[in-house]
């Protein structure tokens, strides 16, 4: 777990960076203060509560992060989702990553209702990748408005460039703040315009911040610099109202430091998911609901820092009494309106003829369907590893848990690299043999090896949040720190109490 962790911090720490040193240089001397900077003045306590997906992009062709930072941040004591170009990476041009992470921020910010503030300076599209960028790239101008429409704010501070349909980004904000002779937003740049209609004009001119504040009504307010664009973005935020207080509670009585130590290195090896509640959860202290049945899925009540949550943690392989159990506690947290907190570590459903007579299929069918009909609010932790229809039963990426948040030990496939090699393997002999010809026994054993290193390097976690089926890793003796955030910023938009919110009554399968 250390090396995997030193990893991961040694890409995060080159993503804070920015741009290579030259271009930072380039974007201080005029006179611009480098994004991160500029985040740390917006926010409360001059950092992020939570950044998201900051590595995504890993092992693909854009850059590290996508030359733009997500996070949700505090500002005047309001939760918020922030979302800032970072100009000194290939200028804040737009790419896959960058919109994928924008739309995700703006997801999180739809379902959690938190105001969505805007950091502009990006040469618009990166052209390279235009046939990736164009019919994606449109829906973030389409969820600024659901969002306004929604009464959920957003506000846009435009620092430099904003082109093109990149314009549509203040243009569709409820609130704008544009720097005096640093920010400008026009449709058609210089170029474009001389080309069209032979108008020789300066981008100020065209859409200076002097422009669109006094003639075009684009900006509603023209700070002087940029700590001053900040300050007025302060004080418009600070008219959205705070969020009610973590009410707090006391730590766990286990140390989570050791939390590095409970995960084992080979992910064959079992261990007690009850390790990872214990050293997450107040006072360490977990009312677990039917111990005794369907013991491989843990499922019980606790407080993190003071917030009531159920929990449901794999501890092996799901059978049909697991499905049942599972299904009939998601029903419960439903009838309470408490958020569910899923921990995996989950191989999957249990299979064979035993199973299949079993029920097991219509069994599993009932908790996917309790997991993808629940009402409140469900965040998953994915600790060890996530494979198969076990990721959809314990509200993996496609059940849309308000975050999903990962240890660097996480590790996601349909299956295991093993057991998918050796699943190839049986169908090309089977192949083989049905067209009677000569199975090649080397070459399948090359085969094998050459597929199960394969599955193996697609499933770790780097791979994973590089493609954005995460929301970030995080070091695991952070996790009681990001499981707060995730809680309580979904609490101003759960069911309330008094009756089962996903029009079900409490079902003993």
């Amino acid at each position: 777990m250390e090396s995997l962790l030193a990893e991961i911090q040694g890409l995060q720490d080159e993503v804070a960076q920015g741009g290579s040193p030259a271009s930072v240089q380039r974007h201080r001397d005029r006179g611009k203060l480098p994004v991160r900077e500029r985040l740390a003045l917006l926010c409360d306590r001059h950092g992020f509560l939570l950044e998201l997906s900051p590595l995504a992009g890993w092992g693909t062709t854009d850059p590290l992060g996508g030359g733009l930072v997500t996070a949700i941040a505090e500002v005047c004591g309001r939760a918020v989702v922030v979302i800032a170009n970072d100009p000194t990476i290939r200028g804040g041009s737009l790419s896959p990553t960058s919109i994928t992470r924008t739309l995700r921020a703006m997801d999180i910010a739809e379902t959690n209702r938190l105001p969505v503030v805007t950091l502009v300076e990006s040469g618009g599209a990166d052209l390279d990748k235009q046939a990736d960028i164009f019919v994606p790239g449109g829906e973030q101008f389409r969820r600024l408005t659901e969002l306004s429409a929604a009464g959920i704010p957003t506000v846009s501070l435009v620092f430099g460039s904003s082109t093109a349909g990149g314009a549509y980004l203040p243009g569709m904000s409820d609130y704008t703040v544009f720097v005096k002779d640093g920010g400008y937003a026009f449709l058609g740049g210089p170029p474009l315009v001389k080309m069209a209609i032979d108008e020789d004009v300066t981008e100020q001119e065209l859409g200076g911040a002097d422009m669109h504040a006094r003639v075009s009504g684009l900006a509603d307010y023209l700070a002087a610099d940029e700590p001053d664009a900040i300050r007025q973005a302060r004080a418009v935020v600070s008219r959205f109202g705070t969020a009610p207080p973590v009410p707090g509670g006391p730590a766990p009585l286990h140390d989570p430091d050791e939390l590095l130590g409970v995960v084992p290195d080979d992910p064959k090896t079992p261990f007690d998911i009850r390790e990872v509640i214990g050293r997450i959860v107040d006072g360490s202290v977990f009312d677990e609901f039917k111990p005794l049945y369907g013991p491989n899925l843990v499922t019980g009540w606790a407080h993190l820092n003071g917030m009531p949550i159920g929990i449901l943690a794999n501890n092996g392989i799901l059978f049909s009494p697991e499905s049942q159990k599972g299904a009939q506690f998601i029903s419960l947290c439903n009838q309470l309106s408490m958020p569910i907190l899923f921990i995996q570590n989950i191989t999957g459903f249990m299979v064979g003829t035993a199973a299949e007579k079993g029920g097991i299929i219509k069994d599993g069918a009932k908790l996917i369907n309790a997991v993808a009909n629940s009402q409140v609010p469900h965040v998953t932790l994915m600790v060890g590893v996530s494979y198969g229809a076990g990721n959809y039963a314990m509200a993996g990426r496609a059940y849309r848990p308000r975050l999903v948040l990962t240890w660097p030990s996480h590790r996601i496939a349909v299956m295991g690299g093993r057991q998918l090699a050796g699943v190839m393997s049986i169908v090309r002999r089977r192949s083989a043999e049905s067209k009677n010809r000569e199975f090649d026994e080397a070459a399948d054993e090359n085969q094998r090896a050459e597929d199960e290193a394969r599955i193996e390097s697609e499933s770790t976690a780097l791979y994973a949040t590089g493609r954005g089926w995460d929301d970030g890793i995080i070091d695991p003796r952070h996790s009681r720190a990001a499981l707060t955030v995730a809680f309580a910023m979904s609490r101003d938009h759960q069911p309330a109490p008094g009756r089962p919110p996903a029009g079900f009554g409490v079902f003993r399968f």
